[in-house]
Order: structure tokens, then C-alpha cells, then sequence
């Protein structure tokens, strides 16, 4: 005890060493919390999102998610990506609000990936987003965004094989151009010295496969095999399929579009016969 004064500083600096260290610790702890219900707020989120896109309730859907348009989630934002299309597709939408929506999707798409891209629905949705965006840009712009869209759809499949719906839409991309017009070839090949192409073969066997890996997930890949099958000449199998389209359980507005479209091409088929 021979420097008071020393002695009181030093207890001094212990004291408020170990309030520093106390507090750090409630920071830390404080912060550890916050995350957590952070992660467990994001989660809760999704899983009522998922609910809504389940029950087909669109717009409320859509309320939901645009609510964290800031979100540097990819799990919210390719959600809101689908969600922004999801309206974009409605009757009731505006040719104005469509554009509008389109865009607006691919932006959340692109974010997704940004964020994440070990996502396959990121993947996913921003190659369907792209795809959208060309019906406003032009066939060129369509064509030319072409092998981009594959590429991605690809890696959607990669990542995750059980995804029917991403197997599905690699089957559209080669039916698509598998009967693209004539002119539209000309174009592709002023763009690219090899051009995009593809073959009903290869179309068949991506809806087949989707088939196989959830059955009776999208009337929209029953009316494609049956209408592939059309392409390819063979119209017992064609027949099977677009039966099964019209017979479809519509949820949505588009697969009673399917239906509609199954039932007259089946009706084709008994005028000619």
C-alpha cells in the first residue's frame, strides 16, 4: 500500500476492464440473438410463402414478399422473382403492369443469383425470367439470350436432378427449337456461327424424364408430350397424353387453358378420323 493513488488506479482500470468485458459480452450475446431471430423471422417468412404459392393465392403471395424487396436473401428474393411473374400471367393484369412485373422479376432473379449461386431455383428463375424479357426486346434479343437461358437451366438441373419443373423447361427450350419458323433460323445463324438448335427427340425425353421423377406434376408437361408426340407422328401415344391434360385437376388458370387446348386437339383427332 505504498502509492495509494497507484493503487486506486489500478483497481480503477480492473473495474472498468471487467465492465468492458461484461459488456461485450451482452453485445455479443445481443447480437447472437438477433441473428437467430433474424434467421428464424426469414424462415417463418418462407414457409408462409410457400404455403400461399401452394393454396394459389397469388396476389396475396405477392403482398407478402414485396414486402422485403430489399432483402439480401436469395431465398425470399427468387421466390419474389416467381411471385412478380405469377402476377405478371393473371387475366387481369395490364399489358403495362405486365411489362412492368416482367422486368421487375428478372431483377429479383438476378439478385438471387448474386446471392447465391449454389441455388438451383435462382438458376432456375433467372433463366425463366430472361426468357420473359425477350417477348419485349425481339426475336433477336430471344434468340441471342438463347444459349444463357440453357446454361442455366442446365445448372438448375445439376444442382438439383429432382427438380421436375427445371427438367420440364429445358424440354420447352428444345421443343422450341426444335420447330423455331424458318426466318427465325436465319436469324440464329447471323448471330451465332453455331445457332441453337435442338430436336422433338431430345424435347420428348426431358418431358419424359420429368415424368418420371413427380408424375402429374404440371398439366403443361402432359399437353407437351402429347403435343410432341403430334410432332413426331404418333398419335396413339398423343392421344394418352393430351387425355390425361384434359383430365388434369385444374388449380390454376393456366391449366384450365390446357385443358381447354388438350380437349380441342383431341377433338382434332375425331374429325379427321
Amino acid at each position: 500500500m505504498g502509492n495509494p493513488g497507484a493503487f486506486k488506479r489500478s483497481l480503477l482500470f480492473s473495474a472498468l476492464s471487467y465492465l468492458g468485458f461484461e459488456t461485450y459480452q451482452v453485445i455479443s450475446q445481443a447480437a447472437v440473438v438477433h441473428a437467430a431471430a433474424k434467421v428464424f423471422r426469414v424462415e417463418e417468412i418462407l414457409e408462409q410463402a410457400d404455403y400461399l404459392y401452394e393454396s394459389g393465392e397469388t396476389e396475396k403471395l405477392y403482398q407478402l414478399l414485396s414486402q422485403y424487396k430489399e432483402s439480401e436473401d436469395a431465398e425470399l428474393l427468387w421466390r419474389l422473382a416467381r411471385a412478380s411473374r405469377d402476377i405478371a400471367q393473371l387475366s387481369g393484369t395490364s399489358e403495362e403492369e405486365k411489362k412492368l412485373l416482367v422486368y421487375e422479376a428478372l431483377e429479383y432473379a438476378k439478385r438471387a443469383l448474386e446471392k447465391d449461386e449454389s441455388s438451383f431455383a435462382a438458376h432456375k428463375w433467372y433463366a425463366i425470367c430472361i426468357s420473359d424479357v425477350g417477348d419485349y426486346e425481339g426475336i433477336r434479343a430471344k434468340i441471342a439470350n438463347a444459349y444463357k437461358i440453357k446454361e442455366h437451366f442446365e445448372k438448375a438441373i445439376e444442382l438439383n436432378p429432382k427438380d421436375a419443373t427445371a427438367i420440364h423447361l429445358m424440354g420447352i427450350w428444345c421443343y422450341t427449337f426444335a420447330e423455331m419458323p424458318w426466318y427465325q433460323r436465319r436469324i440464329a445463324e447471323m448471330l451465332f456461327a453455331t445457332p441453337p438448335s435442338s430436336t422433338y427427340e431430345e424435347a420428348l425425353g426431358y418431358f419424359h424424364r420429368a415424368e418420371q421423377v413427380d408424375p402429374n406434376f404440371y398439366s403443361k408437361n402432359l399437353l407437351l408430350l402429347g403435343k410432341t408426340y403430334l410432332k413426331l407422328h404418333n398419335k396413339k401415344l398423343a392421344a394418352f397424353w393430351l387425355t390425361k391434360a384434359k383430365d388434369y385437376a385444374a388449380h390454376t388458370e393456366e391449366d384450365k387453358q390446357i385443358q381447354t387446348e388438350a380437349a380441342q386437339l383431341l377433338t382434332g383427332f375425331s374429325d379427321k378420323n
